[in-house]
């Protein structure tokens, strides 16, 4: 049973469970080491060429997955007392500052929707996964707002932050409670055979995702990183959680544990892709496409993957950039839209786009032969194809 259609047939009725016929594959159905499908960057950012129907059925993914979490996530927030339950129901754009109903942009919902096409992978019940899906979006937003205070950014998704709207010590302790959520919500909604494994990986994911954090933000005052060390940084900051995500889909249908650690594979490979990619977009994106600000890593003077391959190229333009980075003076618009084009010069941008289709063909290649992948080859395309 395709995750998309299950996620529509769980909102109006419950699921019988029984396991529908394999989905056509998507664009992707195997690696090729031999002629790897490109990943490229277009003049809106980077993206892995595919058939429109294959973009169009993974967005539907997406806004399944949102709209079958969406009465979890509100039971959840539901629990905490006011201001908190205000400041996550601004968070995730429910509503102002006030808590008066006023819908703003809401997440993608990409690591929930993993969760479902995992579980529907291994034939499992799609209503199985609903808080495993929960739980890993509660962790998501936990990492999200402490992000926010730790970079300092200002706006997300077109409206203020909310330690800019409630201050850093209330936003810290919204993501506090939303990483409590989400151990609650999964204890209390999965199968009880997984319970204690799917436990035991969520809490092992919110060290992962601490670990990442720290490595990226200790970058920030280091003269070199080298590709190693940003590989690990990002496994942990991206790659542990889409790893959960579709680990915890695959517990939930009751898969056995080589296939369990297989999604898990996959999803830490894809992890790296989308980390990619987005270190890709802050440079080369299109900011009134991504809607983030133009060349926003570079004006913090983060050691973003391709920053860091220009920093290692022992070129002129790599050590120009160099002598930027090291610039005890704040970073202009000027100078960052120089230190793009320093950073596509010494070869940082092929460099990315290299890494990132070997970590797509490892996430493909991880997948288990004669399951129904095709929703999950749909995702990591879309991954790749993104320009937001």
């Amino acid at each position: 049973m395709r995750a998309s259609n299950s996620i529509k047939h769980l909102v109006g009725q419950r699921l019988q469970g029984t396991r529908g016929a394999a989905p056509a594959r998507a664009a992707i159905t195997a690696p090729d080491t031999d002629h790897p499908r490109p990943v490229e960057i277009s003049p809106h950012g980077p993206s892995v060429r595919e058939p429109a129907s294959g973009e169009r059925a993974a967005r539907r993914q997406l806004a399944d997955a949102r709209h079958a979490i969406e009465p979890v996530l509100r039971a959840a927030v539901a629990s905490l007392t006011d201001p908190l339950d205000r400041m996550a129901g601004y968070h995730f754009g429910w509503c102002d500052t006030t808590g008066a109903p006023a819908p703003g942009v809401q997440g993608k919902a990409f690591r929930p929707a993993l969760t479902f096409a995992a579980a529907a992978a291994c034939g499992g019940r799609v209503e199985d996964a609903v808080h495993a899906a929960a739980a890993v979006e509660l962790l998501h937003n936990f990492s999200l707002v402490h992000d926010d205070v730790m970079d300092a950014d200002d706006t997300r998704h077109g409206r203020p932050t909310v330690w800019r709207v409630w201050g850093e010590t209330n936003a810290t302790l919204l993501g506090d409670a939303l990483q409590a959520l989400a151990l609650g919500v999964l204890s209390d909604g999965v199968p009880e055979a997984v319970t204690a494994e799917a436990v035991i990986r969520l809490a092992r994911t919110t060290v992962a995702l601490c670990q990442g954090q720290y490595e990226d933000c200790a970058f920030e005052t280091r003269s070199s990183v080298s590709v190693t060390e940003y590989l690990a940084m990002a496994a942990g900051k991206t790659g542990a959680l889409l790893g959960c995500s579709c680990a915890l889909g695959a517990l939930c249908a009751g898969a056995d544990h080589r296939t369990v650690s297989a999604m898990h594979t996959f999803g830490r490979e894809l992890g790296l892709v989308f980390q990619l990619v987005d270190d890709a977009m802050d440079i080369w994106g299109d900011p009134a496409i991504t809607g983030k600000p133009a060349h926003s890593d570079l004006l913090h003077r983060k050691q973003s993957y391709p920053v860091v391959c220009a920093l290692s190229s022992d070129t002129a333009p790599g050590r120009e950039l160099a002598r930027l980075y090291r610039n005890p003076h704040p970073m202009t618009a000027e100078k960052a839209a120089r230190a793009a084009e320093l950073v596509e010069a010494a070869g940082g941008r092929q460099r990315t786009l290299h890494r990132a289709a070997t970590a797509m063909r490892s996430a493909l290649a991880a997948l288990p032969p004669g399951l129904a992948t095709g929703d999950l080859t749909a995702l990591a395309q879309l991954v790749a194809h993104r320009n937001r």
